[in-house]
């Protein structure tokens, strides 16, 4: 599977991008992609209660740069039209690193995946039903890792 260059910009997070902040998801740049559809997936292994989710998203274009911003809720028209599903939070959308004050430095994982079409995926799904609807899809694949401690 060829990789892709996923970008972000910063090693530690900004303060704007995180619960402590505005919450705003982080703009990406991507190298190298080339499909009919795009999905991110954005975890936190280190959580203390198990990987924690931060983002699911599908049914992207295939962007060069992801802006700053991406509105949270089920499905969004702009600056792209993609479905969001549910992260560890109970919410839609994007949510920013926030870890136990004092639990060390945690890792934020942006899992990129070019696929061959859009995703028969209903709003709100959990990353499982996103990993197993990718399955047989997957083009490209690419990642990129920030730290946040609190």
């Amino acid at each position: 599977m060829k990789e892709i260059k996923v970008g972000l910009g910063f090693e530690r997070f900004p303060v704007k991008y995180t619960g402590e902040g505005k919450n705003l998801s982080p703009p990406l740049s991507l190298d190298g992609a080339e499909g009919k559809s795009m999905a991110m997936i954005v975890d936190d292994p280190d959580a203390p209660s198990g990987t924690w989710v931060h983002w699911v998203i599908w049914n992207m274009p295939v962007l060069v740069k992801v802006p700053e911003g991406v509105p949270k809720g089920r499905e969004i028209i702009d600056p792209f039209r993609a479905r969001q599903g549910t992260n560890s939070g109970k919410g839609l959308g994007y949510d920013g690193p926030f870890p136990p004050k004092g639990h060390g430095t945690h890792h934020y994982y942006f899992k990129v995946y070019i696929l061959d079409g859009p995703l028969d995926l209903q709003p709100g799904a959990y990353k499982a039903a996103l990993e197993l609807a990718m399955e047989g899809h997957v083009l490209q694949r690419g990642e990129a890792v920030a730290t946040y401690d609190r």
